[in-house]
């Protein structure tokens, strides 16, 4: 067996490489760059020529990087960017790619069995068998070519629907024109169809491939960073860079800060394609592109790097492997036994050769590949978007999904509902407070900020064009849940106006505005213990009525002071709420009762707060005992977290690593996590998840750690996806049970005739003729029904149970070969030597046969015909293969194929040993599904 591990182990490698090159998986898919080079640890820089690019722009001053490039602080004109663009080429990063046509063939024709098979027609042809020699070419041809066919067309079909969803870049055009509906126009509507993202004038919303050496981007929270990158003017920026370099600390950056002794990577003015912006602003030039970028150098070095198996891809091998070791151990003892029996030798090595190939499942890549790709254009039918092919097995076999609430379980249309002061009467001054804030910020403008702008008659009350004017901004970040701008009314002082969570801005209160006062010296009350209970009373009742609250809160400033930071959000005052409604869907509670009805519990993670969270999930069906607090999880080990996140349904007040860390103890307890979020703050979560799920309108760092994308946020498309995961799923596991059980009948079948018979019960030829017919028989399993029972519960490769299915099935058509047997040998009178011709014939019927019957008889635990139905295209290629095996021992192949026809007396054996294989299977089936279950 010492000889026989090397090519074993290189056909599994062959299966291992096949299917994880049809995946065409990560393409930086849960991360752009952490899962595809985490082997190669912290990253080198590229090549000394571009590295001392990058260095010496960071050592100049903005303008002279400026110049270095011929850029422009106001950007390239459009002329300039495409000339750029056709000097430089797209910014894009070496990854795996479709083949072109004939390397895609030359790849088919170099699968390990066609190998195999030409090896055998090779030794027929030097042997003299010229007819053996052409039929193993013809199916060498056809399998080929079948493969193929499909391969292309879903690999068509992938790299469309990846097309679908792509990042976007805003950069700044000298000659963009200064209205909007030319932006949106250029940017291809994308601005329209994302609201949140502010365009500012002179800028263009482009795909991230367009970008060019010299261009200047504009990057705020969320964004992907597009390629390297030298700050020209930044605002509280802090970028995470752990793709990069492995810090997990986001790093902040600066414009003008410049260290001639430091690294590369430590460049505090650089900024590297596929790191991604956590917080501020910032405008950046860029100085390299695609290949020539920090990362493209990685992705050359590692281009040919296979990415680690997912578990898909690994439960896929561990079927292979099963196998394989099947036919290691079955195809020796044909061997040995054939020629111990016969003394031939040489027949016996070729005949156990074609067992061996009858038993390995050629066509599994292909069926895998198709399948797959025909879930993904089922999915793009429903609006969603599958980025990697074998993330619809693991949406199949999720059972707990994990998703925010607005959006999702709300109508992601927030309307200002209140506006009060703190102690709960109405206020228009926190309105106009609130408005400012919204109006000047320059950061990602949530829901939040949009329903406040839409009051458009405050622009005129305010005259804000004319009496306000803007001095600097601190940004909004997660940890400080807050953000600010300092503002100036013509001469006046000026004043610093805070908006955010109403615990974290309330930290930052030394007091409250009293009742009835306005304007920023009115009187205030100092804000002790017992005015915080009764101004967060105040808040509580509000998220008692469903409403969102945030407070907004005030600060005289000093005049002359050029620069604000975090540390002067102190002192504030306290000026009041405004409150958001944002109704439930109606969509909502069914599609929760649809994904309850198919196994899959939903777990509403939160960063508002319990009472507003406690509140739509009632309305919308979710029950709720108790809700988890962000504070409270932060407080328990992981044990103990493991055992609240299976008890607990709804959870509020979460930090962003407070998300992951829950779905992370979901999966320690065994569940399947899928993870639905569009936030910067869900990115964690949505890489730690089995399966991460995002939406179209999301910031780019949630779509590119996504590995669905959903082009409708509702709960409902998703319900839609689980179910074609999970029929994606079983029609897999129906071709890996149909080959399996099959092939294993078929030799056990083999051993007792090689042991009795005196001559081979079937020539080397027809084993593979058959094998190919059969193969071809199953090739319409992607596109076959699957039953509604069958998708009502996750769905997971489980190896273990595909032996014990094999071991149970491959028997019973066992049984009925060896009838064959005896009915061939004393009804028909094949017991001699003479006559083997007769009795190979008859057997290659009876096998054809009972195996097409196998497709229709195990591909449903029902009544095959009549409790489940098979799709046109499965009942159509079962009974072509069924006449065609009928027809060449009767037709003009016959003399090649060494067949003869069969008399009359056979058809009405035949008709018996089929149906008495249906009812066997039958009686076995239903044993077996009482036992063990279908699944």
């Amino acid at each position: 067996m010492a000889a026989a591990a090397s090519p074993l182990k290189r056909l599994r490698h062959g299966f291992s490489r096949l299917l994880r090159r049809r995946g065409r998986a990560r393409h930086f898919a849960r991360h752009p760059l952490q899962d595809r080079f985490a082997h190669v640890g912290r990253a080198e820089p590229a090549s000394p020529a571009v590295t001392e690019t990058l260095l010496a722009i960071a050592a100049d001053e903005p303008a002279a990087a400026l110049a270095r490039l011929k850029s422009h602080p106001e950007g390239l004109t459009r002329r300039e960017a495409a000339a750029r663009l056709a000097r430089h080429g797209p910014n894009e990063v070496e990854h795996d790619r479709p083949p072109g046509p004939l390397r895609h063939f030359a790849h088919c024709a170099r699968d390990p069995f066609n190998l195999l098979l030409g090896g055998m027609a090779l030794i027929a042809a030097l042997t003299g068998d010229r007819a053996g020699a052409l039929v193993i070419g013809l199916m060498v041809i056809l399998s080929t070519s079948l493969r193929f066919v499909q391969e292309g067309r879903s690999s068509r079909a992938a790299e469309a629907l990846r097309a679908l969803v792509g990042n976007r870049v805003t950069v700044l055009r000298r000659d963009a024109g200064d209205d909007r509906a030319d932006a949106a126009q250029s940017a291809g509507n994308h601005a329209a169809a994302d609201p949140g993202r502010i365009v500012p004038r002179r800028s263009l919303e482009i795909a991230l491939q367009r970008v060019v050496p010299g261009d200047v981007v504009s990057l705020s929270a969320g964004d992907m960073i597009p390629a390297d990158c030298r700050v020209l003017t930044a605002r509280d920026l802090f970028v995470a860079q752990a793709a990069i370099t492995g810090e997990s600390a986001p790093v902040e950056k600066f414009a003008d800060r410049r260290d001639a002794t430091a690294q590369l990577f430590e460049q505090s003015n650089l900024l590297f394609m596929g790191t991604n912006v956590v917080s501020g602003t910032a405008t950046a030039l860029v100085v390299a592109t695609g290949g020539r970028t920090q990362v493209g150098a990685i992705a050359a070095r590692v281009a040919q790097a296979e990415t680690a198996a997912g578990a898909f891809q690994t439960g896929v091998d561990g079927v292979s492997w099963l196998l394989l070791r099947f036919a290691a151990v079955m195809v020796p003892l044909v061997f040995l036994l054939n020629g111990w029996a016969r003394g031939q030798w040489f027949e016996a090595f070729l005949f156990a050769l074609s067992v061996a190939v009858g038993l390995t499942p050629e066509m599994l890549p292909m069926i895998v590949t198709t399948t797959l790709a025909r879930g993904a254009v089922a999915l793009a039918r429903r609006r969603v978007v599958v980025k990697r092919l074998d993330a619809i097995h693991t949406l199949g076999s999720i059972d707990t999904l994990c998703t925010d609430k607005t959006g999702t379980l709300t109508q992601d249309r927030l309307a200002l509902g209140r506006h009060v002061d703190a102690y709960g009467s109405r206020c228009d001054e926190v309105l106009s407070l609130a408005f400012l804030n919204s109006h000047f910020q320059t950061g990602l403008r949530n829901l939040l900020d949009r329903a406040v702008l839409a009051r458009v008659e405050l622009p005129v009350e305010l005259q804000l064009e004319r009496d306000w004017r803007l001095i600097d901004e601190i940004p909004f970040d997660f940890e400080r849940r807050r953000m600010s701008v300092v503002v100036a009314e013509r001469d006046r002082s000026p004043l610093l106006i805070c908006k955010g969570a109403v615990e974290e801005v309330l930290e930052r209160c030394a007091s409250v505005r009293a009742a009835g006062a306005s304007g920023a010296a009115g009187a205030t009350d100092a804000l002790d213990a017992a005015l915080r209970a009764r101004v967060l009373a105040v808040a509580r009742e509000l998220n008692g009525e469903g409403l969102r609250v945030v407070a907004v809160a005030t600060r005289e400033m000093p005049a002359g002071q050029g620069v604000f930071s975090v540390a002067d959000e102190r002192d504030l005052v306290l000026a009041g709420y405004i409150a958001f409604l944002d109704p439930p869907k109606d969509s909502a509670a069914p599609a929760l009762r649809a994904l309850a009805a198919h196994g899959v519990r939903v777990k509403v993670l939160t960063g508002d707060s319990p009472a507003v969270a406690e509140h739509v999930c009632r309305e919308v069906g979710i029950p709720v005992e108790r809700v988890l607090l962000g504070a409270e999880l932060e407080a328990m080990d992981d044990a103990g977290l493991a055992a609240a996140v299976q008890g607990h349904t709804v959870f509020a007040k979460l930090a962003p690593l407070q998300k992951a860390r829950i779905v992370r103890a979901l999966q320690a307890g065994g569940n399947v996590v899928g993870f639905l979020g569009d936030g910067i703050n869900d990115a964690p979560a949505l890489r730690a998840a089995d399966v991460g799920i995002s939406v179209d309108t999301a910031v780019d760092i949630a779509k590119e750690s996504a590995d669905i994308v959903l082009l409708d946020k509702s709960l409902a498309v998703l319900d839609d996806g689980v179910v074609t995961g999970r029929t994606t799923v079983a029609n897999l596991n129906k071709y890996i049970r149909m080959a399996a059980s099959s092939n294993f009948g078929n030799v056990l079948s083999v051993l007792v005739a090689s042991a009795f018979l005196p001559f081979l019960p079937m020539l080397p030829l027809h084993l593979l003729v058959q094998n190919l017919l059969y193969d071809f028989s199953q090739t319409a399993l992607p596109f076959d029904r699957v039953d509604p029972d069958l998708t009502a519960r996750p769905l997971r490769w489980n190896p273990a149970s595909l032996g014990r299915f094999m071991l149970c099935f491959g028997p019973v058509s066992s049984v009925f070969d060896l009838a064959a047997f005896a009915v061939l040998w004393f009804a028909l009178g094949a017991s001699a030597v003479e006559q083997q011709s007769l009795f190979q014939s008859g057997w290659f019927v009876v096998g054809l046969l009972t195996q097409v019957l196998v497709v229709h008889m195990l591909r449903s635990p029902h009544l095959p015909f009549v409790g489940s139905r098979p799709s046109p295209a499965l009942l159509a290629t079962t009974l072509t293969v069924a006449a065609v095996g009928l027809w060449l021992p009767m037709g003009p192949l016959a003399p090649w194929l060494r067949l003869q026809p069969l008399p009359p007396a056979f058809w009405p054996w035949l008709a018996g040993l089929l149906l008495g294989y249906a009812l066997l299977a039958s009686a076995v089936k239903a044993v077996y599904q009482r036992r063990y279950g279908w699944q």
